[in-house]
């Protein structure tokens, strides 16, 4: 099966940490949700791709949303989602540190069914505003990140999200930890080591764990 296809994705996992492609991946606990979510995305304009090992959704070659599991739940992440007015009740910020990005966290299908009209509108909004050109304009990190680490989320959207939807505390720890490092290739090595565990929503002393449904 082709690695870059989102159904390699649904039947594997992305891959990233040692649980992929064992029943504990975190893929498999959200199986339904997630084909429901790609099968709406699909009715859109958006093209499917996927990068970062999850499915992307793009417009006219700019990255509009990405679909994804976490260990608690799954979610649509909206890059520009701080700039979708209408949908911003449905919206919410990964982490404290969020700018851009929105995500929307389901648990339950019937749920997420239930708000199939929202979606699709938010959906459409993200494309009008990929399609309009806006941009948003960062602030400087608020996180004394050493630079390494920096230029990893800005390269991976999801590690991003999930970095950001740790706890202040489990953020620190890890800062502290690639930052204590000297050297750049040490600090670069340090957050290639840790990637599972921040995918994971763990924090950097802990064990992987298992969901339990």
């Amino acid at each position: 099966m082709n690695r870059t296809s989102v159904d390699h994705y649904l039947k594997e996992g992305c891959g990233r940490c040692p649980l992929g492609s064992t029943p504990d991946c975190k893929v498999h606990h959200w199986t339904a949700e997630l084909e429901w979510l790609r099968a709406v995305v699909l009715q859109s304009e958006l093209t499917e791709e996927v990068k970062w090992g999850v499915p992307c959704y793009t417009f006219q070659g700019g990255n509009v949303l990405i679909v994804s599991a976490f260990k608690d739940y799954c979610s649509i992440n909206f890059f520009k989602g701080v700039l979708l007015v209408k949908s911003k009740g449905l919206l919410e910020k990964p982490g404290a540190n969020s700018q851009a990005s929105r995500v929307i966290r389901f648990t339950d299908l019937g749920v997420m069914q239930g708000m199939e009209a929202d979606i699709k509108a938010a959906i459409h909004e993200a494309i009008e505003v990929e399609r309009a050109g806006l941009k948003f304009k960062f602030k400087k990190n608020p996180e004394p990140m050493p630079e390494e680490l920096e230029t990893r989320l800005a390269e991976d959207p999801t590690l991003k999200s999930a970095f950001e939807a740790l706890t202040p505390g489990r953020q620190r720890g890890y800062i502290l930890h690639f930052s204590g490092a000297k050297q750049s290739k040490t600090r670069a090595a340090r957050i290639e080591k840790c990637l599972g565990k921040i995918l994971n929503g763990e924090g950097m002393n802990e064990k992987y764990g298992r969901r339990k449904k």
